[in-house]
């Protein structure tokens, strides 16, 4: 039986490739996730008016990894210091933001920010929220990054976080 998590840590693009490459994890799903707008589209949350931000949804199988080693995934490869942005993308659409799917998830995401607080000079302002709505996103942002390994942004942000994934995280690595 599988398990979801969904976190939101800047460009969805980037946060999905890092994830793709765990074992355990069956999918990884680009959508928005936060807001109040019925079934946004790319450029209405690229606007910042649909208080939606760019998420994915992890399938997993929690006995190959655990929710705790996902939040540790999360947080190693994007800032969650950075105030409604990540790198050069700037708006609450690329907040940080952990998005329960029950009262365990909610615990361990609190705890887990509470812990890596110290780590940071700066204050952690990943949000942690109740799941109430996922939508996914247009087939074109569904594995971008495998599909656009080229692509100047990719090549620049998505790449280096999927190498230090499989660098810091090589047990974790799906082979």
């Amino acid at each position: 039986m599988t398990a979801q998590a969904t976190f939101g840590g800047g460009c969805f693009w980037c946060t999905e490739a890092a994830m793709e490459v765990l074992d355990g994890v069956e999918s990884v799903t680009s959508g928005y996730a936060g807001g109040d707008t019925d079934d946004p589209t790319y450029r209405e949350v690229c606007s910042g008016s649909t208080g939606h931000a760019e998420v994915v949804q992890v399938e997993y199988d929690p006995d190959v990894i655990g929710y705790d080693d996902l939040l540790e995934v999360f947080f190693a490869t994007h800032d969650p210091t950075q105030l409604n942005r990540q790198g050069p993308d700037v708006g609450s659409q690329y907040r940080s933001i952990v998005l329960y799917h029950d009262e365990t998830q909610r615990e361990q995401a609190e705890a887990y920010i509470e812990a890596l607080d110290p780590e940071y000079d700066d204050e952690i302002v990943t949000e942690v929220e109740p799941l109430e709505r996922f939508w996914r996103a247009e087939e074109k942002h569904q594995d971008y990054f495998a599909k656009n390994p080229r692509d100047a942004y990719c090549r620049m942000h998505a790449k280096p976080k999927v190498e230090k994934v499989r660098e810091r995280f090589a047990e974790k690595v799906a082979q």
